[in-house]
């Protein structure tokens, strides 16, 4: 008994990491889809060239990285963050800390004049220089 689950349990452990594996590749020829969505014949090959690797005993790390070497960075959904993609990654946060700072310089400015106006008032200095 324990003969005829050894290959089916096998057989379901490399259909569940192909998946997982299909998941997070992108269809070369649709772009929008996974591989695992896609029916497009070059997804149906990458699908098998994946079972193929998995059989022949690689681990998942060295899959990724044959796709990547074999289709540039874009076949991967989660690409990696290195020096060349850190403007990328970093630039929302560059982008709103940008925004953050000139509200808070907009926001002081204003409380400061208001301020100096109120001082110059009580002083009795005029608002304009009339």
């Amino acid at each position: 008994m324990e003969s005829n689950d050894d290959p089916l349990k096998k057989k379901q452990v490399v259909d569940a990491r192909a998946r997982n594996i299909s998941h997070n590749v992108r269809c070369t020829e649709c772009g929008s889809q996974s591989i695992e969505d896609s029916q497009a014949d070059m997804a149906i090959l990458l699908r098998k060239l994946i079972r193929d690797e998995i059989q022949s005993g690689k681990s998942d790390k060295e899959i990724y990285k044959k796709l990547e070497d074999d289709f540039g960075e874009t076949v991967l959904y989660a690409p990696k963050f290195d020096m060349q993609t850190a403007a990328l990654w970093l630039s929302p946060l560059l982008v709103a800390g940008a925004a953050a700072g000139v509200w808070a310089y907009n926001k002081h400015r204003k409380r400061t004049n208001v301020h100096i106006m109120a001082l110059n008032l009580v002083r009795g200095v005029p608002l304009t220089p009339k």
